[in-house]
């Protein structure tokens, strides 16, 4: 049974670094056999369908093997299917729907975030900013975007991320990925 899912591939097209054309990143999945493949915004988002039975972290070693073939340098990758990308955006504990999309953000984990890392960050000094851990995600609000951050900054420290694969987006892009993972 084909599924669909999304990539969110980290730190592609950011200052000039690690370029990745969109339409070549179309080509690298079309290549690993997967179908229905598009891209989001320039920032390392896709959505394909597979009949892939390799499990997320396997759909994800492939992209990051096939993406280093073809540009030369290796960028760490995610994959989520539609069922999680949803959930995650339901449990959310912030009113997103009163939020600006630069507002509130995702913070995607390879696996559980360990709640010790964050144990030594005091929500109180970052207030109005504050994050909540999720299933594989932390929840980021920051009321002034996440650019200039003292929570952004303190939550992607190596204490708190190093050994995981983490990656952020906005909640526009959050929800977008939700509809485009959706079934047509």
């Amino acid at each position: 049974m084909p599924t669909t899912y999304a990539a969110l591939l980290r730190g592609i097209n950011v200052s000039g670094h690690h370029k990745v054309p969109m339409a070549e990143l179309r080509a690298v999945l079309e290549g690993l056999g997967h179908s229905g493949v598009r891209t989001h915004l320039q920032s390392g988002n896709a959505v394909f369908t597979t009949e892939e039975t390799t499990g997320e972290d396997g759909l994800a070693r492939a992209l990051e093997d096939a993406v280093e073939a073809r540009f030369g340098f290796r960028v760490d990758c995610l994959v989520r299917d539609h069922a999680y990308l949803a959930a995650v955006a339901d449990a959310c504990p912030f009113p997103a729907d009163a939020l600006e999309g630069k507002q509130l953000y995702a913070v995607y984990y390879d696996r559980a975030p360990d709640p010790e890392r964050f144990a030594a960050l005091d929500p109180d000094a970052f207030r109005p900013e504050e994050f909540a851990l999720g299933d594989r995600v932390v929840y980021l609000h920051t009321p002034d975007g996440l650019g200039r951050s003292p929570l952004g900054t303190a939550v992607s420290k190596p204490a708190v991320v190093k050994g995981y694969v983490t990656t952020a987006r906005n909640w526009n892009t959050v929800r977008k990925l939700v509809e485009m993972t959706a079934a047509p």
